[in-house]
């Protein structure tokens, strides 16, 4: 039974409201709500800047919401299943910042998988805490890391009793999924929070098609990126939470913290009427787009050249689950890698594509793919395969290892500590004072506090050479280590003066 509350979208409403209210604007923002014309409203229109307010009278206030913004916060909440949420709109990466702080403090330990989002390692810089990876299961054949299983999550808590937290991701990028009801139980066996990284599951919530979401694992926190997959606006995302072991003070004195003090109220809008369409449109939805997915597949199946993953396929050789909201495609039998139909499937067929790897790409379905969006796929497939399959060359050199490197320090210590800026070429055996990824999507080579290996050399390497960005701090070949001669002494000064206060 639907529960008819969830038709109203308070904080959109009371904004429309506003917007068409004749008000006279003495505030921010600088566009007096659509006075100032240019190309972006010849081509979107006014109506989008009369809802670009400021935080004026009856409007609430995100940082300490009591009225508009608080009754639609708790809509969303019930939608997904938790006891509290908060409206977020710098994106999903300032939920798990803050999840992460709001937890753990500095040199207390956090267990989370080693192909976590960039978010989480920022988090641990900024909160100090001490990070204890656990190996993600390994798709050789593909190429890519997948979920974490239980025992793994055990084995850590009992080498590491004193954790306080532990950190999952549901999904990964490529729709793997870890054992989360299995590790949420053990974790709460041992009092520690468990942190859900919900950055692509907000469809999950809504269909027992898919796995399991979050909060019905019993998970303490969730970071859920609304906009990814549930229809809001880019950058507009939800913290999900229950239960006592959230300290509801703390969390929201560090998300006011890291959070802009000028939300943007057309992400909040965008928030309200997201969750009032998927409570009531999508599990149909769903369905259908699943329908269509694994026929897309049994499709794909028949192009020479091409395997496709499916849930099957994820369950046989993990026991993890699988979102069938995505197409995960191995094209790298045709000869080439997946960064190469990327790349043609743009400049030739329009089609745009989530991200590639060495062997596959990974298209993305929501409730707004069609047939025809499918159909396109197969078609352009078929092309490459034509193209490629019968003078394929022999199978790119797969560049992908999770022997991880080796932690020397906290990636806090590392961060802070004094730096040296070298070639890329000489940074063998050095310690790395900053985090270097490939993005999308956003998982780290190295981060600060691991020791730079010839092999991560070649991984960054590759990667650059195969048309991925290389997100560092400097530009060119050059990398940040750290300056190991003056660290002793950096690291007493920095002991003496934390003594004293």
């Amino acid at each position: 039974m639907k529960d008819e509350r969830q038709k109203l979208t308070p904080y959109f409403t009371k904004l429309k409201e506003y917007g068409m209210s004749g008000v006279i604007p003495f505030d921010v923002p600088g566009h007096k709500l659509g006075r100032v014309p240019n190309d972006l409203m010849d081509f979107i229109g006014v109506n989008t800047f009369l809802l670009d307010g400021n935080a004026p009278l009856g409007l609430d206030h995100l940082a300490q919401p009591t009225g508009v913004i608080k009754e639609a916060e708790q809509l969303m909440a019930e939608a997904f299943h938790a006891k509290r949420s908060y409206f977020l709109t710098n994106g999903t990466s300032i939920g798990i910042l803050s999840m992460i702080m709001a937890t753990c403090r500095a040199k207390e330990k956090i267990i989370l998988p080693r192909n976590v989002h960039k978010s989480a390692i920022n988090a641990l810089i900024l909160s100090g805490a001490t990070p204890v990876f656990v190996k993600p299961d390994i798709d050789h054949d593909l190429g890519i890391a997948n979920g974490i299983s239980a025992h793994a999550v055990a084995r850590a808590i009992e080498k590491n009793p004193d954790a306080k937290a532990v950190f999952v991701i549901n999904p990964t990028y490529f729709g793997w999924t870890s054992e989360l009801k299995k590790i949420v139980e053990i974790a709460h066996e041992h009092d520690m929070t468990v942190l859900v990284d919900e950055a692509h599951g907000a469809q999950f919530y809504f269909s027992d098609k898919l796995p399991l979401a979050g909060m019905d694992a019993g998970a303490d926190i969730s970071a859920t990126s609304i906009h990814k997959t549930a229809g809001s606006f880019t950058q507009s995302s939800v913290l999900l939470t229950q239960g006592d072991r959230v300290n509801h003070i703390r969390l929201r004195v560090t998300l006011n913290m890291l959070s802009s003090t000028s939300p943007s109220s057309l992400l909040m809008a965008s928030l309200d009427v997201a969750r009032k369409a998927m409570y009531f449109e999508a599990e149909a939805k769903i369905a259908k787009v699943i329908d269509m997915a694994q026929k897309a597949r049994k499709r794909l199946e028949t192009v020479p050249g091409i395997k496709v993953v499916d849930r099957d396929y994820v369950r046989g050789r993990s026991g993890f689950d699988f979102d069938e909201m995505r197409i995960v495609i191995k094209v790298s039998e045709l000869g080439i890698t997946g960064f190469d139909a990327y790349k043609e499937l743009r400049k030739k067929f329009n089609i745009q594509l989530e991200l590639a790897e060495t062997h596959l790409v990974l298209a993305v379905l929501t409730i707004g793919t069609t047939k025809d969006d499918l159909d396109a796929l197969f078609y352009a497939m078929k092309d490459l395969s034509k193209r490629y399959f019968k003078i394929r060359k022999s199978l790119p050199q797969i560049k992908f290892n999770y022997q991880f490197p080796e932690s020397y320090s906290r990636p806090r210590d590392a961060f802070h500590a004094p730096k040296l800026t070298i070639p890329l070429s000489e940074a063998a055996n050095e310690i790395a004072a900053e985090t270097i990824m490939i993005y999308p999507p956003g998982i780290p080579l190295v981060v600060p506090g691991e020791i730079i290996t010839e092999e991560v050399i070649e991984d960054m390497n590759f990667y650059v050479k195969n048309g991925s960005v290389l997100q560092k701090e400097l530009e060119g070949d050059q990398v940040r280590v750290v300056d190991k001669e003056h660290w002793q002494k950096w690291e007493g000064e920095e002991e003496d003066e934390t003594e004293e206060s």
